[in-house]
């Protein structure tokens, strides 16, 4: 059924036309998702992902909005291969659909999977497949997503890699219960519909791209891509210092334990290996913070890219020489029937901590520390105007880190999210019962450093409506954002409720289910990215131009910088000794 070694003699002109024609399918892929979808979480966040699989389930290209997907779908193909692994299984016009979080490319239930076979002349050639977020998958909360669950019963439908179709036939019983279970079918159902359009592109170009240049030439293409994306990560090894590198964090609570949550990694570098050692951090939790071992792999892979060869394009040959280790039932690699609708706010730490073991090693290639957390901000009630139900699901951007010869990036998506996108305010004011009060950077002069870290912003909705609920998980809420080099912490990530009166309820990291009535405010604030070397030599005109735009105060110019300004003109009046002693030496 599956193409065996292909020896066709293929010139590296045709093989290299064919290597960026499959790389292009995928990205016509990924436009066709958001195309034709029907929720903002896609079509304005683009919080999925696409891509071209071989026979074997190896990952060829993706196209990619959330880089926290990168590897997800191999593991679902290859979830698919094992469930359906005799002669006939699998056919064409078969459609799998999963969303397994423990097995199978999982990450949490709203990450919904698609997988579909592609044959030519009778053979399996290839396999397109998806994960895109749906709005809805039923649960005990709206949105799917709760900070207090405590089994993944609770967190919303399982579809154990069953066929949605069978031989192009749809199976209406499968689609009758994803209907009668989640409280917006029609997003839910739309995204489906715009999945399978997805897959269906991704299969026809394929076969089209057979016709044209043979099978034969395609296979070979395929590892001929494979094995050139293994050349390149070797390249790429080879210019980092060998060693072992250790780190060691806290992840803040899970929204019912209180924590901290030790988690550690040991990355060891050879010329040909890139080793990953997790072992040791804390066992799975109570809540929805656990991530699947297919979630970690792909947390390894982003930041794995980005110290050896960002630019490169993604397929699982540049993986080969990657190896990710860690105990089973730990944070990291949760065991059925862990929660795991929060699971970034674990997952992430797992690139945190190999970003803070290397960033003294590669400073050309990885900043201080970010914001780190997902801040997923879910709000459901009425529409003033329509009576009709609506449901916002979004992420938040925050700061990144200062890095080596540059400032942090403001206002920017965690690095599990990628490039991404928030909903704009006038989508979101007309479509759901709130007003964003407010949308600024969060100027709390945090993350000093000759490169400072960049800003978080301060979002804020005010309810329309009365009975309005709100869930939101904001990790690294307890513990600064890491400097590098010398440069100071950043700050922290909350949430807060204004109450109508003006009190203030408040500080949270993890809530679920905030109830909100009118002219109410949830405020979010995200924060500042990490400082990158010393304050003391930031340039003078810098500091002074950071207090004319009222990132910093006059006295955090003093105190972090050695900067003495006048209040009253804003101009430099003089240096602070320390300073001085400093430029001195």
């Amino acid at each position: 059924m599956t193409n065996t070694v292909v020896s066709t003699k293929v010139d590296p002109f045709t093989l290299d036309i064919v290597k960026d024609s499959l790389v292009a399918i995928g990205e016509e892929m990924f436009y066709a998702l958001a195309r034709t979808s029907m929720s903002p979480i896609i079509y304005e966040v683009l919080d999925y992902a696409s891509g071209l699989m071989d026979s074997k389930g190896q990952l060829l290209t993706q196209g990619n909005g959330v880089t926290g997907f990168i590897g997800m779908l191999s593991f679902m193909v290859r979830e698919t291969l094992e469930r359906y692994n005799k002669s006939g299984d699998l056919k064409p016009g078969d459609i799998i659909l999963i969303n397994d979080p423990y097995g199978g490319g999982g990450s949490h239930l709203c990450d919904v999977g698609l997988v579909m076979p592609i044959f030519y002349e009778g053979e399996l050639i290839a396999f397109s497949a998806n994960k895109a977020h749906w709005t809805e998958v039923g649960g005990k909360d709206a949105g799917s997503m709760s900070t207090n669950s405590t089994e993944i019963f609770q967190e919303g439908l399982q579809f154990p890699c069953i066929k949605l179709f069978n031989e192009g036939v749809l199976n209406q019983a499968v689609v009758d219960i994803i209907a009668a279970n989640v409280r917006f079918p029609d997003l839910s159902l739309g995204d489906m519909w715009a999945q399978i359009a997805a897959l269906k592109t991704g299969e026809k170009r394929v076969q089209e791209l057979c016709d044209k240049y043979s099978k034969e030439t395609v296979l070979s293409s395929i590892n001929h891509l494979l094995e050139h994306g293994e050349q390149l990560a070797l390249k790429a090894l080879k210019g980092i210092p060998n060693g072992t590198y250790e780190a060691v964090d806290y992840i803040d609570d899970d929204g019912i334990e209180q924590g901290p949550f030790r988690v550690q990694v040991k990355v060891t570098i050879t010329d040909d290996e890139f080793i990953c050692d997790f072992r040791g951090s804390h066992p799975q939790v109570t809540g929805s913070i656990n991530t699947s071992y297919t979630g970690l792999s792909s947390a390894v892979r982003t930041v794995y890219l980005a110290v050896t060869n960002p630019s490169q394009d993604v397929n699982d040959g540049s993986f080969r020489p990657l190896r990710v280790i860690t105990d089973e039932g730990s944070i990291f690699n949760a065991m059925r029937p862990a929660p795991v609708s929060m699971y970034w706010e674990s997952m992430l730490f797992g690139t945190d901590l190999i970003w803070k073991a290397l960033a003294p090693i590669v400073p050309h290639r990885l900043s201080a520390g970010h914001f780190l957390s997902v801040c997923v901000a879910i709000l459901s009630g009425k529409h003033q105007d329509t009576d009709e139900r609506f449901l916002i699901v979004e992420p938040s951007v925050g700061g990144w880190g200062g890095a080596q010869g540059f400032d942090g990036a403001s206002g920017q998506f965690c690095i599990l999210d990628g490039e991404t996108f928030n909903i704009p305010v006038e989508v979101c004011e007309t479509r759901n019962g709130v007003l964003v009060d407010e949308y600024s950077l969060n100027t709390d002069g945090a993350g000093a450093g000759e490169f400072r870290g960049g800003h978080g912003v301060v979002r804020s909705y005010r309810a329309l409506t009365d009975n309005q609920f709100f869930t939101g998980s904001f990790g690294r809420h307890k513990y600064n954002v890491w400097g590098a080099d010398g440069g100071k912490d950043g700050s922290t990530n909350y949430f807060e409720i204004v109450k109508a009166d003006g009190q203030t309820d408040g500080p949270f990291g993890k809530y679920n289910q905030y109830q909100i009535d009118k002219n109410e405010v949830v405020r979010l604030v995200t924060a500042t990215g990490g400082g990158y070397g010393n304050p003391l030599k930031r340039p003078v005109e810098k500091v002074l131009h950071d207090v004319k735009n009222e990132y910093i105060t006059v006295e955090q110019a003093e105190r972090d910088y050695g900067v003495i300004i006048d209040p009253q003109t804003i101009e430099l009046k003089e240096l602070s000794s320390h300073r001085q002693m400093k430029e001195a030496k």
